[in-house]
């Protein structure tokens, strides 16, 4: 029996609340369902990026946090954020987008069972947008940077 069905939030933190909420409003088509100040200091707010999948952004007066960046698998407890598209079509669209705000380099991953394109949030989190591939073969898993068929980095 599964007793999960995947995440509910990720909880992160910002210098910037509003940046932030534009950047997944204009790339994800995301929606602020809350925003709420939570006490001297500290504002709230929800990020609804699909039906079963939210951001909670907490901006804190003087927190620095969001401002240090370190390499991959150097970042602490959470790496980085894996998001689903719906459908190839959807992983198109965002990831033209991703390009067009310098967010992304656009290269697509052929991991096998999954196509994936990277991205960095205005904060400097980093995000992975996944889709499954149409083209998989089933039991075959290709290492990271290997290219997907059909896919260059001029976005």
């Amino acid at each position: 029996m599964t007793l999960l069905n995947g995440f509910n939030h990720v909880a992160v933190l910002t210098g910037d609340a509003d940046r932030l909420h534009q950047f997944y409003l204009e790339v994800f088509d995301a929606k602020v369902s809350h925003e709420k100040a939570e006490g001297p200091g500290m504002r709230l707010s929800f990020i609804d990026l699909g039906p079963t999948a939210e951001l909670n952004v907490f901006e804190v007066e003087g927190n620095t946090e969001a401002q240090r960046q370190t390499p991959m698998f150097g970042r602490g407890r959470i790496d980085h954020l894996g998001l689903n598209a719906v459908s190839v079509a959807a992983f198109d669209t965002i990831r033209a987008r991703l390009v067009e705000r310098g967010a992304s380099d656009g290269f697509v991953t052929d991991f096998g069972p999954i196509l994936s394109v990277f991205f960095r949030d205005p904060d400097g989190l980093e995000g992975e947008v996944c889709v499954a591939n149409p083209a998989a073969v089933p039991g075959v898993y290709n290492p990271p940077g290997t290219p997907a068929p059909g896919y260059d980095v001029s976005g």
